[in-house]
C-alpha cells in the first residue's frame, strides 16, 4: 500500500478504559477533529463484520465511507477496512499495558490513494501523521481530565 503511517500516545489511564473509549466507534467525532458524525448499519456492539459509516470533512468537503471490522480483540486490536466510498483503506488500533498502569495506544493508517492521490503519496503521509497526532493527543487529554 502507498500510504502506511503509524502513530502512537501514551495514555495514563487503563488500557480497559482507553481500549473501550477509542474502540468505540460512536466516540470518534468526540476525539476526532474531522469526523463529524458515524451510523451503524449493523447492530452494537462491535464485532468482526459489523459495518459503520463515518462522515468527515477534508479539506473543506463532506467525504462519506463505509468501515468493515475485519479484526477485533477487544482491549487489545481493532482493524477495520473501507468497504466503500473511499479508496482502499485500513485503520489499526492496538492497546498495550505500559509499565506504570498506562497504556500505549497505536494508530495505524494504510491506504492506496487514487488519482492525483498516488503522486501526492509523500504529502499524504504528512497529513495524515499531522491529523493523528492532533487526534491522539485530544484523546490523551480527554480521558486524562476526566
Amino acid at each position: 500500500m502507498a500510504v502506511d503511517v503509524l502513530t502512537e500516545v501514551t495514555i495514563d489511564r487503563s488500557r480497559e478504559l482507553v481500549a473501550a473509549f477509542a474502540g468505540n466507534p460512536t466516540n470518534a467525532p468526540v476525539w476526532y477533529a474531522r469526523i463529524c458524525g458515524v451510523t451503524w448499519q449493523t447492530d452494537p456492539p462491535l464485532r468482526v463484520g459489523s459495518r459503520m459509516v463515518f462522515v468527515a470533512r477534508f479539506l473543506g468537503r463532506r467525504l462519506a465511507y463505509t468501515y468493515e471490522v475485519v479484526d477485533h480483540t477487544p482491549g487489545e486490536r481493532l482493524m477495520m477496512r473501507t468497504v466503500a466510498g473511499l479508496p482502499p483503506r485500513e485503520t489499526t488500533y492496538t492497546w498495550a499495558d505500559t509499565p506504570g498502569g498506562g497504556t500505549r495506544m497505536t494508530l495505524r493508517n494504510r491506504g492506496e490513494p487514487g488519482g492525483f492521490g498516488q503522486f501526492a503519496a509523500p504529502i499524504l503521509k504528512a497529513v495524515i501523521r499531522r491529523a493523528n497526532r492532533v487526534d491522539l493527543a485530544r484523546l490523551k487529554t480527554l480521558l486524562e481530565t476526566e
